[in-house]
């Protein structure tokens, strides 16, 4: 009967080390851009969930940040977000390389250990050798011998459906957890805040992007445009004056390219107002990062 009919759904948890992909995997697997992609390392500070529905199931795909050893405040709230990942999923989505091997062994023992279904993603192989991504199958073959493991580009899309189907195989039987027409669990707002976030990695140097934080004040919906004010926080006047560059040059260029995909993201046209303040030491205080949405 109808009302017996079965329904999969679960939450899947993406995890691995920095600048393995993980983001452009998860919006592949999403089909929309909810997570920032860079080729700098620690990109994704916070946990971001994307949300796929089908007529029988609902998979919650939840990027968490890169697996790093804490030299700040920041980088400890960080890691909370994959401890919090680690314990309430349905299934992993371990994303890994060929070149690299993982940071914190005692995370992966803690993945190992909650008997919870692994599929290991090799993914980049577009970037390696056949005979190396055979070595490294072998590998984690040996390191987690009940994990799934696939090859895969999330770039090239080659294998992420073969990921799909494997996520679908492994989903428990649950009930859908949200409403079938959400896409995600975060705010117009924080999507905002990631953009500009995305462009301060892909134009600024050294430690500026890392040092910056972006917090959108207000959001309004006007009849025909969209009104955003947004503060870019660094930690020193010297990282405010390079934001800024010269007569605004610098803060105008970014401030355009963010305007183009949010409204690309919203569909909406918006007037974006940009300013920048200093917060001194804000990767290490508590007041701040619990301001900036941040967990203790």
């Amino acid at each position: 009967m109808e009302e017996n009919k079965r329904h999969k759904a679960g939450f899947v948890n993406i995890i691995g080390n920095p600048n393995v992909g993980k983001s452009t995997l998860m919006n592949a697997l999403v089909g929309e851009k909810l997570s920032i992609i860079t080729s700098k390392s620690q990109t994704t500070r916070h946990r971001i969930m994307g949300i796929v529905n089908g007529e029988d199931f609902q998979i919650v795909y939840s990027d968490t940040p890169g697996i790093v050893n804490p030299h700040y405040k920041l980088h400890e709230s960080m890691m909370t977000f994959v401890d919090s990942a680690i314990k309430d999923a349905d299934l992993f989505l371990l994303v890994t390389e060929v070149g690299e091997t993982f940071k914190r062994q005692e995370v992966l023992q803690k993945i190992i250990l909650s008997n919870i279904p692994i599929i290991l993603v090799i993914n980049k192989i577009d970037l390696s050798n056949q005979n190396m991504v055979a070595d490294k199958i072998a590998y984690w073959q040996n390191q987690i011998p009940n994990a799934y493991i696939i090859p895969a580009s999330a770039t090239e899309r080659f294998n992420v459906d073969a990921i799909f189907e494997k996520i679908l195989e492994l989903l428990p039987d649950n009930p859908p957890y949200f409403p079938k027409d959400e896409l995600t669990d975060k705010s117009m707002r924080f999507f905002v805040s990631e953009i500009l976030r995305e462009k301060i990695l892909l134009y600024y140097q050294k430690e500026i992007p890392y040092s910056t934080e972006v917090v959108v004040e207000s959001y309004q919906e006007c009849e025909d445009i969209d009104r955003i004010s947004v503060i870019i926080y660094v930690e020193r006047e010297s990282q405010k004056g390079i934001i800024i560059g010269h007569q605004g040059k610098s803060l105008k260029k970014i401030g355009t390219e963010a305007r183009k995909d949010i409204e690309e993201f919203t569909g909406r046209k918006c007037f974006l107002n940009m300013q920048v303040k200093v917060l001194k030491d804000w990767r290490n205080s508590d007041k701040a990062l619990k301001h900036f949405g941040y967990e203790q």
